[in-house]
């Protein structure tokens, strides 16, 4: 005969194999009714609630309606209400994620008995018919999540035409047609060198770019894994294997120990062992037991589906498959994750305003210089330049304005940090997402595995008259004895026995809390004495809703059993009326002894601990035979009561060792740490005061939140890019429920965000953990940054600026994060931090760096030769190769700059008003590095026609005067020695910029300390860049003007004397530099220091 229920199973199972402490761990469930009422529901499970009257252990403004201290049950349908909220909030977007989310809340198949599933699905445990089957293939669907499917010829079309190569391709085409057919008939060869050079800046841009962002998209392929590959089905009465791919509602499926379950399904059959782990798709490390029956109305809370992407961890079932593929909860979350924001992130934005301003300014340039060749230069000096030769010339608008090199010393500056970063153990996705991080002035982060280990022990024992903190201390005593001896039987934790070895140190398996006590108990007993003295004849698991485990045991010595329970104080509390001292006698449970307790379970809860009640009951009956429902009804209801307190157990999930230090770090620099976790209130609180996330000793809530008008009052006044604290108020801390978050107005989000820099959210759903990311986001210009590992944090993740998974988290989470913290380490966090600012620090001196030479003093030159008639000064062809190999070869060597002294703290850069180029760089440029090098150039360039007999006026406004027996020299001559000074004017740009990049290496510091050749900043990629930056002149210089090469690129030889002269100029510019810095440095009200950049 077969068992009617799980209790039936396991007291039969019990019976007939004689099981002791290895027996099996039933699963039940139950739902809310009478308070303290015992009963059976309609799923044959027992219930139980806590009634009105009694003592309560845990004060009224700690306990959050059902909240207790050890257990988090996830209220997703509330979740998915807020999440709606947040949709009707937003800009309307084209997606289908609220289909999604109601697709999710709309699953009844749990409700409904198995019967009815069959019914609906036209199956039955013989399976689909192949026929069946057959149909149900014919609507293309297949059990795989389909991967979000990118635009490959849109991704092509960035590479090639993205950034600056617009530019570059309209100069390609312009310098082609200057040769033919513009060129004719004395078409100049110098057009095809320049057109050629452009083309090889545009392939090596492009492939480079493309390259990145292939290696970025093959760091996470996961998502296939996210379905079993293959799965053991019934079909037409056989049992078989067959691909998971094949899957369709109604197969039955047949699930086993370490199996992926490959669909959604609903169960049918369950062995009283079965437990699925959940904590891919929830983040919760326990794995729950399965039953048939429905446990919960949430789709996400019953017991009795087993969802795609979670594990079978033990024991075995059968069930009907009821949604495949997208239409799973893992794949409806997945491609709600994948729609929340767009992809662009604050340095993609930051480099597009920087690239069309750019382009706009340059584009204007050009069609400025044509407007003036056509209106007036063709009309009034008609032999200064042919259409051919103003568009070549007009050209160096668009090669001199745009810093070629700059696109490419981003994505190189991002490549180089990512690495880094790597090797840090921090892995980033998105290159680009790096600066983010560095901007990032709200965190939101959890606390267990991220703020804390993860792993779980006994920090202390309490009695009736005796507590130990220290376990070290524990004595031999009869209420020691007998703690351990319910920790160890009432327990559903195990040793791995598939693993080598014996004794206590064995891997154990369970859910976290279990093994903590199973430890204590294995550590601190002879357990193998235990297993042989005592039999467990009857076992109720413990579940979320009825907040207790209770095991019954037959002393093989006496033959009497004894009750054992442990559980949530709360919970327990009212179930004792007696307690029991260290010598083991019994005494009434009166109230000083209850206020003694309440006061225990609240001490340790402030210290960060989660507290379990244990009791026990000697039964009078002698023999136990377990029947079925109604027998656990009774015994339950006879039983429950007159229990005797043995004690406190205190478990401790401690702080990692470098959480308190990084936290410390963080807020020294300014981002802001939000708490946001599912445990308990004191718990949450208990532990951000230990690593310093709430600092203030007053803690308010939301009623005293509310009752302090004056807050209100002053975050009235103003605008959302206001709302962020004030370093001027004195530091506030809050402490709000899952239960609050639902009930917070927009005026109360507007105080959260302003006045609080101290938040902890207690309780709280990963849903609910969206709606606080989202409205952080939406006051202070902050940009936010979350930690999550379950699936259910992927739409959080994903609606973050940063969404940061841990690497032990689940696969949609990683997936929908920028940055995998695969250490799981909290630590690590201030690694992105630090290596964000430093990035956009380096990026801003790159920026800088390049644009006096290879961007202003160009642009001068042009300017020079359209406006005033003057010989171009740099040709072409040297506008480019210095602005793309010059460029590019010194810059890479300011991304390894270390970072300055105080980039740590300093606040996090407002991304709305902090920007890569501002006024102050602007000014930087064109008032000070950029003057000094375009006027040094030009004198260089002045000096040496002064030396061949020319003064200034003698090429200024010579347009078309340019010609033979000017200033009694050939045309050839004059053309000759134009190559020279053009050559000199490279030369001495080339010597300029290692002034430059002393100068601009660092902000504030002085060179003097923070040397790059030796010391704690020494930069050993500058030395080899300034050597290779020096060669590359060199070998233009002198290859160049090759016989055949130089009517290419015209260059010309240059004196020695013009090697040698700039030195002292470029020196000039650093010590100048130098000492703007110290006036920065030590009069920061002066008029300099306020136009520092």
């Amino acid at each position: 005969m077969q068992p009617s229920n799980a209790f039936e199973a396991d007291a039969e199972y019990g019976r007939s194999r004689g099981v002791r402490r290895r027996g099996s761990r039933p699963s039940q469930s139950g739902s809310d009714r009478a308070p303290f009422e015992v009963t059976i529901d309609s799923q044959n499970e027992p219930v139980l609630r806590a009634p009105d009257r009694g003592v309560s252990y845990a004060s009224n403004a700690d306990m959050d309606h059902a909240s207790v201290v050890m257990y988090r049950t996830l209220s997703t349908a509330s979740a998915l209400d807020l999440a709606a909220k947040i949709k009707k909030e937003r800009k309307p977007v084209a997606d289908d994620s609220g289909d999604h989310a109601n697709q999710i809340r709309n699953i009844s198949i749990h409700k409904v008995d198995k019967d009815a599933v069959f019914g609906k699905y036209d199956t039955s445990l013989d399976g689909l018919t192949s026929k069946q089957v057959e149909a149900l293939a014919a609507n293309g669907k297949i059990n795989m999540i389909t991967p979000v499917k990118s635009n490959f010829l849109r991704k092509l079309l960035g590479y090639v035409f993205g950034g600056f190569n617009s530019l570059m391709w309209v100069a390609m085409i312009l310098c082609i047609i200057s040769y033919e057919p513009l060129g004719e008939p004395n078409p100049s060869i110098f057009n095809i060198g320049v057109a050629f050079v452009l083309f090889v800046v545009i392939v090596v841009s492009t492939l480079f770019y493309a390259s990145v962002d292939y290696k970025s998209s093959q760091v996470m392929k996961s998502i296939k894994t996210l379905v079993s590959d293959t799965a053991v089905v019934t079909r037409d009465g056989v049992k078989m294997e067959v691909d998971a791919k094949s899957l369709k509602p109604g197969d039955i499926v047949h699930l086993s120990l370490g199996q992926r379950v490959p669909a959604d399904i609903r169960l049918v059959e369950v062995s009283p062992d079965l437990r699925i782990d959940r904590s891919l798709l929830t983040g919760e490390s326990d794995p729950i037991p399965a039953t048939v029956a429905m446990t919960d109305e949430n789709p996400l809370e019953t017991h009795n589906l087993a969802l795609s992407s979670t594990f079978v961890v033990q024991g075995s079932g059968v069930g009907v498959v009821f949604a495949i593929g997208d239409d799973t909860v893992i794949g409806r979350i997945f491609h709600l994750s994948t729609k929340q924001t767009d992809d662009s992130t604050v340095l993609q934005r930051e480099i597009n305003k920087v690239t069309i301003c750019i382009s706009i300014i340059a584009i204007t340039f050009f069609g400025v210089a044509m407007m003036t060749w056509g209106l007036y230069t063709n009309k009034q000096h008609a032999g200064f330049a042919t259409l051919s030769q103003a568009i070549v010339n007009s050209i160096g608008c668009l090669t001199s304005i745009v810093p070629q090199g700059l696109p490419v010393c981003v994505a190189l500056a991002l490549t180089i940090v990512a690495r880094i970063m790597a090797a840090r153990k921090v892995l980033v996705k998105n290159l680009s997402i790096v600066e983010s991080a560095g901007c990032m002035s709200v965190l939101c982060s959890d606390k267990t595995g991220t703020l804390t280990e993860g792993h779980m022990f006994v920090q202390g024992l309490g009695f009736i008259d005796k507590t130990y903190n220290d376990l070290k201390s524990i004595a031999k005593t009869p209420i020691v004895d007998l703690m351990t001896r319910i920790a160890y039987l009432c327990n559903d934790a195990s040793f791995d026995e598939s693993q080598p070895g014996t004794g206590a140190d064995r891997p154990i398996n369970g859910n976290s809390t279990d093994v903590a006590i199973f430890k204590f108990a294995v550590t601190h007993t002879d357990y193998g004495k235990v297993d042989a003295e005592y039999t467990r004849v009857f076992n109720i698991p413990f579940n979320s809703k009825s907040k207790w485990m209770m095991t019954v045991c037959r002393c093989e010595a006496t033959g009497e059993l004894e009750l054992y329970i442990k559980g949530a104080p709360d919970v327990l509390a009212s179930f004792m009326t007696k307690t029991i001292d260290s010598a083991g006698n019994a005494q009434p449970l009166d109230p000083a002894a209850r206020q003694h307790i309440n006061e225990m379970q609240e001490a340790w809860s402030r210290k960060g601990q989660r507290v379990l009640m244990a009791g026990y009951k000697k039964l009078t009956m002698k023999t136990f035979a377990a029947g079925d429902a109604d027998f656990t009804k009774k015994f339950v209801s006879d039983n429950l009561k007159d229990i005797c307190f043995v004690g406190l157990v205190g478990i401790c999930d401690p702080p990692r060792a470098d959480v308190p230090g990084a936290v410390r770090k963080m807020r020294g620099a300014g981002v802001r740490i939000a708490m946001v976790t599912g445990d308990f209130r004191l718990t949450a609180e208990a532990i951000s005061r230990q690593i310093g996330i709430i600092t203030s000793s007053v803690v308010d809530d939301l009623p005293q939140m509310r009752a302090r008008k004056d807050l209100y009052a002053r975050v009235s006044r103003l605008t959302f890019e206001q709302m962020k604290p004030s370093d001027d108020e004195p530091v506030k801390a809050l402490v709000l429920t899952g239960n609050d978050v639902i009930e917070l107005e927009p005026q109360d989000w507007n105080v959260i965000c302003t006045e609080y820099p101290e938040v902890v959210f207690a309780r709280t759903t990963p849903e609910q953990k969206m709606l606080i990311v989202e409205e952080f986001k939406r006051r202070g210009d902050n940009i936010v940054g979350v930690t999550g590992d379950g699936v259910n944090d992927a739409p959080a993740l994903k609606t973050s600026d940063i969404g940061m998974a841990m690497g032990a988290g689940s696969d949609v989470a990683k997936e929908a994060a920028q940055i995998v913290l695969l250490n799981n380490d909290f630590a690590s966090i201030l690694v992105a931090i630090e290596n964000g600012r430093l990035v956009f620090e380096n990026l801003k001196k790159v920026s800088l760096y390049v644009m006096p030479g290879g961007s202003y003093t160009e642009m001068m030159g042009v300017i020079t030769n359209v406006f005033l008639g003057m010989q171009i000064p740099l040709t072409s062809y040297q506008q480019v190769i210095f602005c793309i190999l010059h460029d590019v070869t010194m810059s890479i060597s300011l991304m390894f700059e270390k970072p300055e002294s105080d980039l740590m703290k300093q606040k996090p850069r407002n991304v709305r008003t902090s920007r890569l180029v501002d006024w102050k760089f602007l000014f930087q440029i064109y008032c000070f590095i950029g003057l000094m090098t375009w006027l040094s150039c030009f004198g260089m360039f002045f000096l040496y026609w002064r030396w061949q007999g020319f003064g200034f006026y003698d090429l200024m406004l010579v347009f078309d005067n340019w010609k033979e027996e000017y200033k009694g020299h050939t045309l050839e001559d004059l053309n000759a020695k134009l190559a020279v000074s053009q050559s000199i004017f490279y030369v001495t740009m080339t010597i300029m910029q290692f002034g430059n990049i002393l100068a601009t290496r660092n902000r504030r510091m002085s060179m003097w300390h923070s040397n790059p050749f030796w010391g704690p900043r020494r930069n050993k990629a500058l030395l080899i860049v300034m050597a290779i930056h020096l060669i590359i002149c060199v070998l233009n210089v002198y290859i160049s003007t090759a016989p055949g090469v130089n009517n290419i690129f015209r260059f010309g030889y240059v004196p020695y004397q013009f090697w040698l002269l700039p030195i002292p100029l470029a020196v000039g510019v650093l010590l100048a530099d130098e000492t703007r810095k110290y006036i920065v440095r030590n009069y920061p009200d002066s008029f300099i220091a306020r136009m520092a950049w």
